[in-house]
């Protein structure tokens, strides 16, 4: 029998890879247990890739392929921001830029009974989270998420943008985007962050959030050095 090649659990993160390489051998662990995200399949105790990105790692044990891509592939657990487009009697019709809109049950908000049911108008901006997304099927949202359940729910106000998947990542981050940690030195603001590519923001003028989403924006793909350069450079122009 071919011998499997030795493929450690973190010699490939932050790392290229492509459709078919190999991430992980469940059998090399000493754990077994591992969550996998976007980009990546599980065949048997294989872990390949299913398209071309950057291997990124989260503790304790989630895998995902990382890649900027405009288009979103919904990924069970992940934080979306939603637009309703449709009410039905039993859930709400979303719109995450999938494949497919996805269904938030009317039941699925933290006290949610046949009582409370929420009220939201055609076009109204959601953070979710996927509990459910299975090929070929609508995916399913919920704002129920324990002890994080604040989090979810209607974004009033504010003004609401899009980005690639990778940008939204980066965002998302461990330590801060050097972006939003700037940003957040000098200039009050909130920011909600989809894994899908929205970004919502929230200040108390049209001005700064204007500021905030040029910022994000413009600077996807410079270095963290150039980063807090063109931050500093923006937020003279806006004193």
């Amino acid at each position: 029998m071919e011998a499997k090649p030795q493929v450690s659990a973190s010699s490939l993160v932050d790392e290229q890879v492509f459709p078919g390489d190999v991430v992980l051998y469940l059998s090399k662990l000493a754990y077994q247990t591992i969550r996998v995200g976007g980009g990546l399949r599980q065949d048997d105790d294989v872990i390949s890739v299913t398209k071309a990105g950057k291997l990124k790692f989260s503790k304790p044990n989630k895998y995902w392929v990382e890649s900027s891509h405009k288009r979103y592939v919904p990924t069970a657990g992940d934080n979306v921001l939603g637009i309703v487009v449709d009410t039905k009697a039993d859930n709400f019709l979303v719109d995450i830029k999938g494949p497919m809109l996805a269904f938030l049950p009317v039941l699925a908000f933290e006290g949610g009974t046949r009582r409370n049911i929420p009220k939201f108008e055609i076009g109204a901006l959601l953070y979710v989270r996927v509990v459910k997304a299975i090929p070929d099927m609508n995916p399913e949202l919920s704002c129920m998420d324990g002890s994080k359940a604040a989090e979810y729910g209607h974004l009033k106000d504010g003004f609401m943008f899009e980005t690639s998947t990778g940008l939204s990542r980066t965002l998302l981050s461990s330590p801060t985007c050097p972006v939003l940690e700037t940003l957040g030195k000098k200039i009050a603001f909130e920011i909600a962050v989809g894994l899908n590519g929205r970004v919502w923001v929230n200040a108390a003028s049209p001005s700064v959030m204007v500021l905030v989403a040029n910022t994000i924006i413009q600077t996807e793909l410079m270095t963290p050095v150039q980063q807090k350069a063109r931050v500093v450079n923006l937020l003279q122009k806006l004193q």
